[in-house]
């Protein structure tokens, strides 16, 4: 069972940045695809970016293209995410999460980190 422990949330000023960090307790080099979510309050968990395997291949949400950036660090078994011209509407918690194949469900996932932008 592959464990999910994210840190680097916090509260930034409108236009600053931040980075998350997701360590796994496992090697990932085996998880096809690992991702960042987020969830605000009253609206749906939604994902923010992912990365296959080695990172090369990437997805982001239309909404944080250009100001995010994914990456994974497969021999220190980390992901992050680097959030810059942060928004106010970016404010929520952020979920780290990872499954093993491309049918699989997001199976693992982290107890989240709290990301506040201030305006």
């Amino acid at each position: 069972q592959v464990q999910l422990v994210e840190s680097g949330g916090g509260l930034v000023q409108d236009g600053g940045s931040l980075r998350l960090s997701c360590a796994a307790s496992e090697r990932t080099f085996f998880l096809y695809e690992m991702g960042w979510f987020r969830q605000a309050p009253g609206k749906e968990r939604e994902l923010v970016a992912a990365a296959r395997w080695s990172g090369d291949n990437t997805d982001y949400a239309q909404s944080v293209k250009g100001r995010f950036t994914i990456s994974r660090d497969n021999a220190k078994n980390t992901v992050y995410l680097q959030m810059s011209s942060l928004k106010p509407e970016d404010t929520a918690t952020y979920f780290c999460a990872a499954r093993a194949t491309s049918v699989s469900a997001w199976a693992y996932w982290g107890q989240g980190t709290q990301v506040t932008v201030a305006s």
